[in-house]
């Protein structure tokens, strides 16, 4: 494996890519951990690690706080991470199977598909605007994070309440649609998949965090066998993914001049997976629909119901 690292990066086009790749990743955490104005911040970090302490868990947003590379608690610019476009991507497959319109722009190669994917990227700002404001109003509620009672977006005598909220929420949809162009960019001049590599990293980043935590409060024994676990389940992920259904083909014989060519065996590659981790991704995403609208509704709705007067 590092045989192959140090032999692309030998390779002057590929060093390129990994290089662009690299400084992309560093400006998306640099997002995830700026914080968005009007919140504060040094209120965030102390519930969140009053929260640490004392074991507690945020149900709800344990799995979209891990896609969002732990930016999502800390309502910084990029919490609602890479989520919005997955969830509009799959909306518009979906729809193009309903809508008639859809079908005839996905069969018409690369100007539908380009057509269709700026949809995606309507659909996307949209489902940001209601996500943001949907976190904000948990957030003003004390209900983001778990025995937190302190003020995350403080009233200041400087801006009105109204005008602080309209700036988070266009601070967070804004930060989505510079995430997608991160993606697009990785994509197009980096090593590609550049939403993959998003999640990737948003994942990475949690690991090291997840881990302490574990080790801290679980213990030497139950850490080992998270790591153990995680690492089966690695194996058996990148076994399927590698997975291929081969479809036998045999090509007829035909006669060329005074010579036979064609008889051949071969074989067409099929993969098991063929529509990969997103699929899970959005349907973890809808099982916590439910969730969250308990939490609106049965903690304290006098605050929410405050938050959407206003």
């Amino acid at each position: 494996m590092l045989a192959a690292f140090g032999r692309a990066f030998r390779t002057p086009d590929l060093r390129k890519k990994i290089l662009f790749t690299l400084f992309i990743i560093m400006i998306y955490r640099a997002g995830a951990s700026l914080p968005s104005p009007g919140v504060s911040y040094s209120h965030i970090q102390q519930c969140i690690k009053t929260a640490s302490a004392t074991g507690s868990s945020t149900d709800v947003f344990t799995l979209l706080n891990l896609f969002s590379g732990g930016a999502l608690l800390q309502l910084s610019v990029f919490a609602l991470g890479i989520m919005p476009y997955i969830t509009a991507s799959i909306i518009l497959q979906l729809l193009v199977v309903v809508i008639p319109r859809l079908e005839a722009l996905k069969k018409e190669g690369q100007p539908g598909q380009a057509k269709i994917t700026q949809y995606t990227r309507y659909l996307t700002i949209g489902l940001a605007i209601l996500q943001s404001t949907g976190f904000i109003a948990l957030a003003r509620a004390n209900q983001l994070i778990p025995n937190c009672n302190l003020e995350l977006i403080p009233e200041t005598d400087a801006a009105p309440t109204w005008l602080t909220l309209t700036t988070l929420v266009v601070s967070m949809t804004a930060g989505t649609g510079v995430i997608m162009w991160l993606g697009e960019l990785i994509t197009d001049r980096g090593v590609g998949n550049g939403m993959s590599v998003l999640i990737f990293t948003s994942i990475s980043a949690r690991l090291p965090f997840e881990g302490s935590s574990i080790y801290r409060t679980q213990g030497v024994g139950i850490f080992t066998v998270v790591c153990v676990i995680g690492l089966v389940i690695i194996t058996l992920v990148v076994f399927i993914e590698q997975s291929q259904r081969r479809v036998p083909v045999q090509y007829a014989k035909r006669m060329i001049g005074r010579r036979m060519y064609g008889g051949t065996s071969t074989y067409i590659p099929l993969k098991v997976n063929q529509a990969g981790v997103i699929p899970v991704i959005f349907a973890s995403s809808l099982l916590y629909l439910p969730a969250l609208f308990t939490q609106l509704d049965v903690k304290d709705p006098g605050k929410v119901s405050t938050f959407i007067s206003r």
